[in-house]
């Protein structure tokens, strides 16, 4: 201890200050209370109900409660990093307490035990129980205050168990288990069941995570996993089963299938092109064939020779034709042609001059002239020609 250096009242003070501390202790001396040795922390489950034990005593005094005595007796929860949170009342005869909390015994009396029923997480903490007393003259008697620990345990919440990793042959997968709800923290143990029963234990299992790793998987080593969670008052389970695989990999499987997609897609956009490519000639040539004009009639010239309209010779009455029959053929007159077939072909369209009209083509077979054909009685025929819209000339 530092003394610094004062005036010389210092050490009067100081008198008084020991006098004042010695009567306040014989004053606390005279109540005292009173908890069990042994149950200053205690640990409850979760539901159920506990009594905190307390009581007073006044030195000098019986055990049971005097007539003159006027007891003020508070319980105060204690939680870290929260509020001093009144949980009873005792004051001038009148009790008020929160939900679930009550004494064990009518007031007044010198037992003031507290009874928490329904018990939550919620109410963990410290207890502190504080008593003042009076006499019938509003003289204080003594003040005394003891603390008791509570804990209210939480068994393990069903737990939950998932498989994390390709289950294929030779790969590394983990099975994971987790209770969302514990207290105190669960403590986790993976098994396998029959036909291959196996406890596993460190390194694989991490007991306080939960997890367990398996490495190299073989086919073996399928089966039904069960993960236990623990702790102080009771137990939960969860279980995964593990089919280890040997077709193959899942990504190749999935390289597979997107390459079989973007093939099928590929395909279906030719066939469109395709169809669309097929579609354009057909309607440029019904294009061409509304846009083109009808084809004019021929005129032919006048003469006494009846023709049909199927562009055949039908009958020849002119007497010119006769007399030709036995003269000579004047020059100028049409000259034979090569053959039907190599006129025919060569030459699909009518021969055509600048303000002449169009003249039939005599078809007379070759080496063989007009004359001698009509002499012979040949009957000549006009072939009809097609010209560039289709129709027949």
């Amino acid at each position: 201890m530092v003394f610094l250096p004062g005036p010389p009242a210092t050490p009067l003070l100081r008198f008084l200050f020991l006098g004042l501390s010695t009567l306040v202790s014989l004053s606390r001396a005279q109540l005292e209370l009173h908890v069990p040795t042994g149950l200053t922390k205690l640990q409850v489950a979760e539901g159920s109900e506990v009594v905190l034990p307390a009581w007073y005593t006044i030195q000098g005094e019986a055990f049971a409660v005097q007539p003159w005595e006027v007891p003020v007796v508070m319980w105060f929860l204690e939680q870290d990093g929260k509020d001093l949170n009144q949980v009873l009342a005792y004051i001038n005869g009148v009790l008020s307490s929160k939900p679930r909390a009550s004494l064990v015994y009518s007031m007044p009396s010198r037992n003031v035990s507290l009874r928490l029923e329904g018990l939550q997480e919620k109410d963990s903490g410290s207890y502190r129980c504080s008593v003042n007393v009076q006499d019938s003259q509003g003289k204080s008697r003594g003040h005394s205050s003891k603390t008791l620990e509570l804990k209210v345990l939480v068994p393990p919440a069903p737990p939950s168990c998932h498989l994390l990793g390709v289950p294929h042959v030779g790969n590394n997968v983990t099975l994971s288990c987790q209770s969302p709800r514990s207290k105190p923290a669960a403590e986790y143990q993976w098994e396998r069941l029959p036909p291959s029963p196996q406890i596993f234990f460190a390194p694989a299992l991490d007991d306080i995570r939960g997890s367990l790793s398996l490495t190299n998987l073989s086919t073996s080593m399928s089966g039904v996993y069960i993960c236990k969670a623990h702790n102080l008052l009771g137990s939960a389970t969860c279980n995964v089963t593990l089919e280890v695989s040997t077709g193959p990999r899942a990504a190749v499987v999935a390289g597979a299938v997107v390459g079989s997609l973007v093939g099928l897609m590929l395909l279906a956009g030719l066939v469109l092109l395709y169809q669309r490519r097929g579609k354009a000639p057909e309607e440029l040539a019904n294009d061409i064939k509304e846009d083109a004009t009808a084809p004019r009639t021929l005129p032919w010239p006048k003469s006494s020779d009846t023709i049909s309209k199927n562009g055949t010779l039908s009958s020849v009455t002119s007497a010119r034709a006769l007399r030709s029959s036995h003269a000579s053929p004047r020059p100028g007159a049409m000259t034979p042609t090569p053959s039907l077939s190599s006129q025919a072909l060569s030459s699909p369209r009518l021969p055509r001059t600048n303000g002449a009209h169009p003249q039939p083509v005599s078809i007379i077979p070759g080496g063989v002239s007009s004359s001698t054909m009509n002499h012979m009685g040949a009957v000549p025929i006009v072939v009809p020609m097609q010209n560039q819209a289709g129709s027949l000339v």
